[in-house]
């Protein structure tokens, strides 16, 4: 804008100065012509007087003067001239100041050389007795004073070109230092022109909208950002060429955005771009995608601009905790099927042979000693899993008291003893009282079911110990055995309902496979922790660490 003001400041100076030389020169040479012309009247007039009295002697007495004097006779033929013989001259009657002489009493003219270097300026007066005087004389043109006068004209033009070249910069500068000057965060304050004042008032105005506009738009991010950083689902949006352009925490992690110099490799994730094109080229997508042993739900929309796809919007839904709660529900039901039927097939094979008849007692004994062996186990299998389905519903049937865990597994113990001495098993209780406010049918399962695998599990001739520990971070139960131990790569599922280990040992031993799963459940229900340690071939170790 500074330029813009300058070259137009700077050039309008250039056009006012030059019109201004050419306007003075056109009205003084305009004034000395006029000037010219009277003196030349004022010689006609007097010489025409002095040639009425004496006659044409008196013209030559101007032989040498600057003026021309030529005397012409009413026909147009020259009767005397100072400047050239009269032989030597045309008939005037047709120049146009004899003839307006002729015809009004006076007469001008100007004409130009051929070089239009000189103009000639001509005066005719008409005398007494018809004849005409004409005195005339030479002047430079317009273009040769122009020219004579080109380099005085040439340093004025170059001394006023300077001067208007300092003064529009000077100006323009002025002009613009208030604009420049202004304060645009407050533009009501500024003293500046009274034309900028509408402006400034528009500017207020704009700035507060625009600031009212940012604090909604600042405080709409802010609520986006915290309601998607504190999603433990994905969300992600993508631009047409498939580079994110917003993602939340765990959609960073779970992607490994912003990891690496070249973004985010979606072709790695099985399912992902597949699911990423189908939307960007326009279709709502769902799909699944399994991920270091998590699953994962993709949920794709397209986002479209007067009806042309820009991008797209990703939602991952961490769903393995449907899907392995669905996988364990089929799981439970094909292992509750399983265990069921067969002791019930059992029981019903001996019991058709018994309906045949014709057996021996002792066949008869040893049948029924089998139907009564199943039943109990179908009777145990059963108890398990209402006991399981109870601390699926939060045991809210039962009432927490105060108990003694040593008093109780000391009781567990002995009921277990029989068992143990079968295999000569030592059961050892050690440390000191502790006790935890719970539920006591709960517990009790819970440390049963504990010493019960360590004795079935164990070894020939071993030892089970049950040990109390108490701390500021709470009480301890440990029961360590010496047995068959847990392979690491079992380690993960051993808590799973109906797992077992060692798939053909369990017939020997029994069970139901519910006894950890029931430890687990009852621990979760006295918010308690489960910890497992086990070396293979070396024993296992199963602690419960109750808070206070």
């Amino acid at each position: 804008m500074n330029k813009k003001i300058f070259r137009s400041g700077f050039v309008t100076a250039l056009l006012v100065l030059a019109s201004s030389l050419l306007m003075i020169v056109g009205i003084l040479f305009d004034f000395f012509e006029r000037q010219i012309e009277e003196e030349l009247g004022s010689e006609a007039a007097y010489i025409s007087h002095a040639i009425e009295i004496a006659g044409s002697a008196y013209i030559h007495y101007f032989d040498n003067s600057e003026k021309r004097i030529t005397w012409i006779n009413a026909d147009g033929e020259v009767l005397a001239d100072t400047s050239m013989d009269t032989g030597g001259l045309d008939n005037h009657a047709n120049r146009q100041e004899v003839r307006e002489a002729l015809e009004k009493g006076v007469g001008t003219s100007v004409r130009y050389s051929d070089t239009l270097m000189e103009k000639n300026i001509y005066y005719a007066v008409k005398l007494r007795d018809g004849s005409v005087l004409r005195v005339s004389t030479t002047q430079y043109s317009v273009i040769a004073v122009l020219l004579k006068m080109l380099r005085p004209l040439l340093a004025v033009l170059a001394a006023a070109l300077i001067m208007s070249y300092l003064l529009s910069r000077r100006i323009s500068e002025g002009i613009i230092r208030p604009i420049n000057e202004l304060d645009l965060n407050d533009p009501l304050q500024n003293e500046t022109y009274e034309e900028l004042a509408p402006l400034l008032a528009k500017l207020s105005v704009q700035k507060d909208t625009i600031a009212a506009q940012l604090r909604e738009a600042k405080q709409k991010q802010e609520e986006f950002r915290l309601i998607t950083e504190n999603m433990s689902e994905g969300f992600l949006i993508i631009d047409r060429q498939t580079n994110p352009l917003t993602y939340n925490q765990a959609a960073a992690e779970l992607l490994q955005i912003g990891r690496g110099d070249n973004g985010p490799a979606f072709g790695s994730f099985p399912n992902f771009r597949e699911t990423m094109e189908k939307a960007l080229s326009g279709e709502r997508t769902e799909s699944q995608m399994t991920l270091e042993r998590r699953h994962y739900n993709l949920i794709a929309s397209p986002v479209f601009e007067e009806e042309e796809v820009i991008g797209a919007v990703m939602l991952i839904l961490d769903v393995t905790e449907e899907v392995e709660r669905e996988q364990m529900r089929r799981e439970f039901t094909s292992n509750v099927s399983h265990e069921l039927k067969t002791p019930l097939t059992s029981i019903s094979g001996f019991a058709e042979i018994m309906k045949a008849g014709g057996n021996a007692e002792e066949t008869v004994i040893d049948f029924s000693t089998s139907i009564y062996e199943e039943a109990q186990r179908l009777i145990s299998l059963v108890g398990d899993i209402i006991k399981i389905s109870r601390l699926d519903e939060g045991a809210a049937q039962y009432e927490r008291e105060e108990i003694d865990l040593y008093e109780l597994t000391g009781d567990i113990l002995e009921r277990l003893s029989f068992c143990a001495k079968r295999r000569n098993i030592s059961l050892r209780r050690t440390g000191e009282s502790v006790k935890v406010n719970g539920i006591r049918k709960i517990l009790e399962d819970m440390i049963y079911n504990l010493c019960d695998n360590a004795i079935k599990y164990n070894k020939d001739n071993g030892v089970v110990d049950v040990i109390f520990e108490s701390s500021d971070g709470g009480v301890k139960l440990s029961v360590r055995d010496c047995g068959l131990g847990i392979p690491s790569e079992d380690m993960p599922r051993v808590f799973e309902r109906f797992y077992r280990v060692d798939k053909s040992h369990s017939k020997t031993v029994g069970g139901t496979g519910l006894g950890l799963s029931i430890v687990k459940h009852g621990a979760i229900c006295h918010n308690a922790e489960v910890d497992i340690e086990s070396v293979e071939g070396e024993g296992t170790c199963v602690s419960i660490l109750f808070r206070t």
